[in-house]
């Protein structure tokens, strides 16, 4: 139907041309931006994604540019580590050649001032922009909080949509070899644990033969001792322990050249011998380590009488030896006792009965003529008890037997000369310093260990120190009571004095076989560089050139180690900046595949879009050519 009053054909023509137009338009966007998501009116989820996505590739392109400052700063510590390393055994090789005699050690040392001054020079030098790991300016050095170098190493975005950023840290106590404030690498560490409350004590060097010398340092290869030098001395420490003995009696007057003759009538030495009686804290004994609770036993008595029928029964085990029942040395009068205390040899000995040993001038050991012991076997109940009582003689010499007595001694318990002593913070280790220790009561052995936290959490404290006796007694007894129970006593004795011991009211056992000790000691700070490096000086103290010797292995070691972890960062920063450029490449892609326009098929659009464009405008021309038709009529 053709209408006067309305064109619908140009109004459809109209319709499609705005319709072809606004499609144009988007393809037009798409094409000049390469971005098929432009706005949050394009596809609000795309954009807020991509949105998101761009800033944190902005992010991670400043930590890949963080990365680059830190690795340029470890790489700058880690040449100077490893200049420093080298030098270090240079240094070494000049120390050894000092000990040789008729060498000029002021040259020496003059050579040594060269090196020590390279040292400094380098650790000065390794400076980027303005930081320097090996020469640092840290208050407390062993505050991990205080020495922690961080590297940004990462930006990262969790699924909850929190963010945090990454680091690589570096703790500087590790590395750097000179602080303002001490503890660096070639400084003296002051984290000196000391005997550790009297755990151990000091052997100190000055003095000793080198035999001795010898001794000890093959004891602490072997772990019996530690190298040490601090507050204490220097030496080595070696820890404490205590060793329970029997009964003994010993007399040095048997009569040389009196023989006792047994062939006179009646001839004889009558005593009684009194084993293994108990008492609570007997003189000679340390005061306390015994209290042994009520009632006490009384011992086991045994009346000895030697006759000369004794000597011959003696006589007859000896092989041939003549006697003629008379005794002649102090060996055959120990022999004659212990054959009388011996009697049956299915049955274990009382006691038995030896003679002491001296040189006779010529490298050779004899028996000492005149002296004779007995000892108890500690047959008879707990205790180790020997006693000669009620002693006579007819005829004959007592052959220098007299009325004495011995209870022994009790080892099952030590006591530590406590001195006040802190266990320090260690680096990155939060715990601070650790202390491990074995502690052997009459064979039951027993494993501990214990750090600056775990003296803090005990003592309600915050400084990692120990204080007094009483403070070190609570400690050992959080450590020690969870293995021990009541079968340990620890108390401290005075503000000097914390006594360790099996508790006597559950193991009344005494002498041979009671045994304490500490052992397998080991502190996480030693060995220590206890020395200056810049203040070694073999023309003014060649006497202490070993332990230059010593130290330098210490700190060589401590470097090397120190070297190696800056060597372990640096490539973890070059992963870390490889993968990081991955990543925003990652990022970039993953963007694209969301909001990127694709180029082919909007360029296709906009070519057939232009086409429909221009066959609108046509059909509109026609449309509207129809019209004027229709006005023809009218005139």
């Amino acid at each position: 139907m053709t209408s006067i009053m309305t064109n619908t054909s140009a109004t459809a023509a109209l319709q499609t041309l705005r319709s072809i137009g606004s499609r144009l338009a988007d393809t037009q966007s798409q094409v000049s931006s390469g971005l098929r998501v432009q706005t949050a009116s394009d596809n609000a989820a795309y954009w807020s994604i991509a949105t998101t996505m761009r800033s944190d590739n902005g992010a991670t392109s400043a930590v890949q540019d963080a990365l680059g400052l830190g690795a340029a700063k470890v790489d700058t510590a880690y040449a100077g580590m490893s200049a420093v390393v080298d030098i270090m055994s240079q240094f070494k090789a000049k120390l050894v050649a000092a000990e040789e005699d008729g060498v000029d050690k002021t040259k020496i040392q003059s050579e040594l001032e060269q090196l020590k001054q390279q040292v400094q020079s380098i650790a000065e030098a390794a400076s980027f922009n303005g930081v320097n790991y090996l020469n640092t300016d840290i208050a407390d050095i062993y505050d991990d909080d205080l020495t922690r170098s961080s590297n940004t190493s990462a930006f990262i975005r969790d699924d909850a949509g929190n963010v945090r950023v990454d680091t690589i840290d570096l703790q500087l106590s590790n590395v750097a070899l000179f602080n303002s404030t001490g503890g660096g690498l070639l400084q003296a560490d002051a984290r000196d644990v000391g005997d550790i409350g009297g755990m151990r004590s000091i052997v100190n060097k000055a003095g000793l033969s080198s035999d001795w010398i010898d001794y000890y340092s093959n004891l602490a290869s072997n772990g019996g001792a530690t190298v040490y030098n601090g507050k204490e001395g220097s030496g080595w420490m070696r820890p404490e322990w205590n060793s329970g003995s029997p009964g003994v009696i010993s007399f040095d007057d048997f009569p040389v050249g009196s023989p006792l003759d047994f062939n006179l009538p009646g001839a004889q030495i009558q005593f009684d011998l009194i084993l293994d009686k108990e008492a609570s804290n007997p003189p000679g004994t340390t005061a306390g380590l015994g209290d042994l609770p009520g009632p006490y036993y009384a011992g086991y008595s045994r009346q000895i009488t030697i006759t000369k029928a004794d000597v011959d029964a003696y006589e007859a085990s000896l092989g041939g030896v003549i006697l003629g029942g008379v005794i002649s040395t102090n060996t055959q009068f120990a022999g004659l006792l212990n054959s009388v205390l011996h009697p049956d040899a299915s049955v274990p000995a009382d006691a038995y009965v030896s003679w002491d040993l001296m040189s006779d001038g010529a490298g050779h050991t004899v028996p000492d003529p005149k002296t004779i012991n007995i000892t108890t076997r500690q047959q008879h109940g707990n205790g180790s008890y020997v006693e000669i009582a009620k002693l006579s003689s007819v005829g004959v010499s007592t052959g220098g037997l007299q009325e004495t007595s011995d209870f022994g001694t009790r080892g099952s318990g030590k006591e530590l000369g406590f001195k006040p002593f802190i266990v320090y913070k260690d680096g990155d280790n939060e715990d601070g310093i650790n202390v491990s220790f074995t502690l052997s009561v009459n064979g039951n052995t027993t494993t501990h260990s214990f750090n600056r936290t775990y003296v803090n959490e005990v003592l309600g404290k915050d400084t990692g120190k120990v204080e007094t006796a009483e403070e070190w007694a609570t400690l050992l007894h959080s450590m020690l009571d969870p293995d021990y129970g009541n079968s340990l006593v620890i108390e401290a004795t005075d503000a000097d004095h914390v006594m360790v011991k099996s508790n006597p009211a559950v193991d009344r056992k005494w002498g041979s076989g009671t045994h304490i000790e500490f052992s397998d000691i080991s502190v996480s700070s030693e060995p220590r560089s206890t020395m200056n490096f810049l203040d070694i000086d073999v023309a003014k103290h060649p006497e202490m050139l070993d332990d230059y010797i010593d130290y330098i292995n210490v700190v060589t070691t401590k470097i090397t180690d120190g070297t190696a972890a800056l060597g372990s960062i640096k490539k973890r920063l070059e992963l870390q900046t490889d993968f990081t450029s991955k990543l925003m490449d990652s990022m970039d892609s993953g963007v694209g595949k969301l909001v990127d326009a694709n180029m082919e098929e909007e360029s296709s659009k906009l070519s057939a879009l232009q086409t429909q464009k221009q066959l609108a405008i046509q059909s509109l021309s026609i449309a509207n050519s129809n019209a004027a038709n229709i006005m023809q009529l009218f005139r």
